[in-house]
């Protein structure tokens, strides 16, 4: 399907793009399925909040109108919307004047084997760490090379993720998803407040289990937590959730906590 620019089809954006010259936006990758976007609100609150941080004028009710008109006309697949401050002349200050850039491109679902799911993946040592800026933690915003380079640091079939720590040592995600595990019965999932992108599948997990009374600690994590672990998990709002059973020296099972939570993921990307 043709991308669209500003909610009309268009192949081309003007070499003075500040996303293209400077990273200068946010984008969101959403699974559609039936024509419908799934975690919509999820996605739609996470833009909002990032054009909100950078100070981007975004017009969020276009932006919706256009994602759910795309999604419906493409049926299947991946959407990707990424908002920029628009175009400027050289130089980092922008003009206020210039109007914000939405793009819409469809892609197909990727294609993953059946056994990340079933049997569960092995996690990549990543050396790569991810650098502290709390100013943009959380936040999905086009400056991503910390993960293009993590990701140019293995290849093959024997991991399906890499695992990303932070300048301080601290456990903080995988190069494309977010990280859970299971320690002494209590779930857990690290902190984001310093760096990593707050996904929206996370988000919906814990929201989820709170509401079951049953809330995850969002907290600092260490290696030593993670050899503490029973399970341990990853998910991502396009594949749902891969339970992890290998990273380093250390080896997991694929618990009953990671199942029940794949169920919860299915029934909110399939359904």
């Amino acid at each position: 399907m043709e991308p669209w620019v500003d909610g009309a089809p268009a192949s081309t954006i003007g070499l003075g793009n500040r996303g293209l010259a400077y990273g200068d936006g946010v984008f969101e990758t959403i699974r559609v399925t039936g024509g419908q976007l799934r975690l919509r609100n999820r996605h739609l609150q996470r833009l909002v909040l990032g054009c909100q941080r950078l100070g981007i004028p975004l017009d969020s009710v276009a932006a919706r109108y256009e994602i759910e008109a795309y999604a419906k006309a493409m049926g299947e697949g991946v959407l990707k919307l990424t908002v920029t401050r628009g175009d400027s002349a050289r130089g980092y200050a922008g003009d206020p004047a210039a109007p914000p850039r939405r793009l819409i491109q469809g892609s197909p679902l990727p294609t993953y084997p059946e056994a990340h799911q079933t049997e569960g993946v092995a996690l990549f040592a990543c050396s790569v760490r991810l650098a502290e800026q709390p100013l943009l933690a959380g936040l999905k915003h086009l400056n991503r090379l910390e993960q293009v380079m993590a990701r140019a640091e293995w290849q093959g079939s024997e991991y399906a993720e890499g695992l990303m720590l932070d300048t301080a040592g601290w456990v903080i995600e995988g190069v494309f998803s977010n990280l859970f595990m299971v320690c002494d019965g209590q779930v857990l999932t690290p902190d984001l407040r310093r760096c990593g992108v707050a996904g929206t599948l996370r988000a919906e997990l814990l929201a989820r289990l709170a509401a079951e009374g049953k809330p995850v600690e969002v907290v600092d994590i260490d290696l030593r937590t993670l050899g503490r672990a029973s399970e341990v998990f990853t998910c991502n709002s396009v594949y749902g959730i891969w339970p992890v059973r290998r990273y380093a020296d250390l080896a997991w099972p694929v618990g009953p906590c990671t199942r029940r939570l794949q169920q919860m993921a299915r029934e909110l990307l399939d359904t």
